[in-house]
């Protein structure tokens, strides 16, 4: 049983005590407030420094554990525990969730830290032994046995410790792991901009980067010809603990975007290519940032000649030159000497302090993050590139529309942050909006956190929609893979959004029921937002879910029920196409989206699941308003997600999408004779993915590792007509 709290009430009661933030009539100004020199930003930096060291103080003192204030027992007619949550200074801990095992009722402590967890009577016929545990973002995890009985109701108030986790502790972990145009082969999220991928086309060639390797092959005319094999980064450049993850091109240029641990910052490679397909190396730029990584999103897009990229900068602890943490860029020198972020070449400042922002509402604690956006001219003869700074908490989702770059900053980030500042806005967040016109940023205080980017839709009515949750983590690294909490629908207008001193007000946001487990999906598709749950990067589920579609401007809202989970939603057409697996099979549901949603068709391939989770795994291509072909990677029956970090996709599926009806075409295989040893130097662990489907112009091909298939429909089936592997030539040992 979950009860969770109703998220609109949760926006009420909490945002406008929150660090300042009012609600109605706007009196402020409809922009962020910037620096306005350098000294003015060293002081505020020097006041964040002061205010964490002594919020770091105060969580030494603490003991680790959950000390129980108060444990009484008194007669209920049905069992109940209650209580209060409080950090050790006894400030409340607002949405801190409490589970009882093996019971499995759950609750969540509104804004004075109380919860209540009631217990199903059938659960307690005879007094048993429970686990209550206690988990709050950047508190410790603990748990307490207690002992309850069928008519007991206990008062259990709690005192929990703030987590402590250094900027270095999360730089390690990190280590760990290490537009829709006719010619479009990206399945992007908005028409117009194109997202960093593993694969794109420029002119007759596909362009493919792939483990630390930049690739072209011949597709013109009727070519399927290798051309070119380069390594993915510059002359000089050790390729040591650095991840080249996503490809982008615009022009005669292609920008391969990576992030190194061991020079500490992104990199930008840039290459010129020709009509004949050759690769050239134009030049090598890195940036000071942290890691950007994200199990969904991606860090780069591609509008026109500009690209835009995101980066976080975590504020770090002593500051002894404060302008050095602010977002700076060099070009990469060979010969400098040395491995380490102080060698090949001097970084330069791209932000000026008329360019950094802070939201008027928001005091800093030690939660902090420098949120850059960077615009780079893809067509100057020298790369040219300016950065928007927004300091907030460091918890964020980012999404980019045509327009405008969005950030959702919040607390709950880096898997525990810092210790929990000692006030009453610990849930507060930020949601900024930054103009691609290169005018200021404006914010405005929001509830909760979106899943990942597709959380984001900004309408033509000029509102930004945006699908959050009570309990986020914001999309770091696997954070969209945990959210959970009650559902809500913000809608919110631009003319809203300020310096950031004002709450969105209650009545922006619309309660959405969600149902309990499961890792969260959701899109919105032409009118609708569309989300359910699945099993994400886990083993598939066993059981069916319940799919919500919900008219984002306001309506009804359709619960459908799915025999199989919700992995991945996609566009198709006007409608929408749920793929989800159960243990064995994987299943396509397709969804007509209009007055009346509805279930009208559905696939099911045996012994089969995703052979990619990535959004860039799946494109469909639209041949009518109600008819087209949609190509998915698929492998073995019950993989869990994760393993296509280590296996490559066998296969290819391709199913023709015809009034209300799937038919399937077959599938393109690889044979498996690319090489093996690569002598791999970098990216040796395919983390976006290394298969694609892709349609150019009338042919269809299957990118499958180092493998490109071609196939050829032909009365109503797929196959092969040929292939060609651009693999590097294999390594063999000496004498062998």
């Amino acid at each position: 049983m979950n009860i969770p709290v109703r998220f609109t009430l949760l926006a009420a009661l909490l945002l406008p005590s929150a660090a300042g933030w009012s609600q109605g009539t706007r009196t402020t100004p409809s922009v962020l407030p910037s620096f306005q020199s350098d000294h003015e930003l060293v002081d505020y930096f020097h006041q964040v420094v002061d205010q964490r060291q002594r919020q770091i103080e105060l969580a030494a003192s603490c003991s680790g554990g959950v000390a129980i204030e108060r444990y009484e027992r008194t007669a209920a007619a049905s069992p109940v525990i209650l209580g209060r949550v409080t950090d050790m200074a006894g400030a409340p801990v607002v949405g801190a969730r409490l589970s009882l095992t093996p019971i499995g009722s759950a609750s969540i402590t509104g804004t004075d830290g109380r919860y209540r967890l009631p217990l199903p009577s059938d659960s307690v016929v005879s007094s048993r032994h429970v686990m209550l545990q206690v988990r709050a973002l950047g508190y410790l995890q603990r748990e307490h046995a207690l002992t309850v009985g069928p008519r007991d109701s206990l008062q259990v108030d709690l005192s929990v410790c703030a987590m402590a986790l250094s900027l270095d502790e999360a730089v390690v972990s990190a280590q760990g792991f290490a537009a829709k145009r006719s010619d479009a082969i990206t399945n992007t999220q908005e028409a117009g901009v194109d997202e960093g991928g593993i694969v794109k086309l420029h002119g007759d060639h596909l362009v493919i980067l792939r483990r630390g390797r930049l690739f072209t092959v011949a597709i013109g005319g009727d070519d399927l010809k290798p051309i070119a094999m380069v390594d993915a980064f510059g002359p000089g450049i050790d390729p040591r603990y650095t991840w080249y993850d996503e490809l982008l091109v615009s022009g005669d240029r292609v920008v391969v975007i990576g992030y190194s641990y061991q020079r500490g910052g992104t990199e930008l490679g840039i290459f010129d290519i020709d009509e004949r397909g050759g690769l050239r190396p134009r030049g090598t730029y890195q940036l000071r940032s942290n890691d950007y990584y994200s199990s969904r999103n991606y860090a780069s897009r591609l509008i026109g000649n500009k690209l835009i990229y995101y980066t976080p900068l975590y504020l770090p602890y002593g500051l002894e030159e404060p302008l050095s943490v602010l977002p700076s860029m060099r070009k990469w020198s060979p010969g400098t000497g040395g491995t380490g972020p102080d060698s090949g070449g001097r970084f330069v400042r791209i932000v000026t302090a008329q360019r950094v922002y802070h939201p008027a509402g928001w005091s800093a604690s030690s939660d902090v993050a420098l949120h850059t956006v960077t615009v780079c001219d893809l067509a100057a003869p020298e790369l040219a590139c300016q950065a928007t700074v927004v300091i907030g908490p460091s918890g964020r989702v980012f999404y980019v529309s045509p327009g405008a770059v969005y950030v959702w900053m919040s607390d709950a980030g880096r898997w525990g942050g810092w210790p929990r500042p000692r006030r009453r806005d610990v849930s507060q967040a930020i949601l900024c909006r930054m103009p691609l016109d290169g005018s200021a940023p404006s914010a405005v205080g929001v509830s909760g956190s979106p899943v990942d980017q597709f959380s984001f839709f900004e309408s033509d009515d000029g509102n930004i929609n945006v699908l959050v949750r009570s309990e986020g983590w914001g999309d770091w690294m696997w954070g969209p893979e945990w959210s959970g909490g009650s559902a809500s629908l913000l809608r919110l207008p631009f003319a809203d959004m300020g310096d950031g001193s004002q709450a969105a007000a209650a009545s922006r946001y619309r309660a959405l029921p969600t149902e309990t487990g499961g890792t969260f999906h959701n899109r919105f598709v032409g009118g609708f937002l569309v989300y359910g749950n699945g099993s994400g990067w886990g083993r598939p589920a066993t059981d069916g879910s319940i799919l919500y579609v919900v008219p984002w401007g306001g309506g009804p809202i359709t619960r459908l029920v799915l025999p199989h989970g919700t992995d991945r939603i996609e566009p198709m057409g006007a409608d929408a196409v749920v793929v989800g697996a159960d243990e064995r099979d994987l299943h396509f549901t397709g969804i007509r989206l209009d007055r009346s949603p509805a279930v009208v068709q559905r696939y099911t391939l045996s012994n089969a699941s995703q052979g990619e989770l990535r959004s860039q795994g799946f494109f469909y291509r639209a041949d009518t308003n109600d008819s087209g072909v949609l190509g998915l990677p698929v492998r073995g029956p019950g993989r869990p997600g994760w393993v296509h970090l280590i296996e490559g996709s066998a296969s290819i599926l391709f199913l023709r999408n015809h009034a209300a009806r799937f038919d399937p075409l077959g599938t393109l295989e690889a044979d498996g004779g690319s090489a093996r040893d690569d002598a791999c130097k970098a990216s040796c662990v395919d983390w976006y993915g290394n298969a694609r489907p892709l349609f150019i112009r009338d042919r269809i091909f299957a990118l499958l590792g180092y493998e490109l298939v071609e196939g050829r429909i032909d009365g109503g089936r797929i196959s092969a007509v040929r292939r060609a592997s651009f693999a590097p030539p294999v390594v063999r040992a000496v004498g062998g």
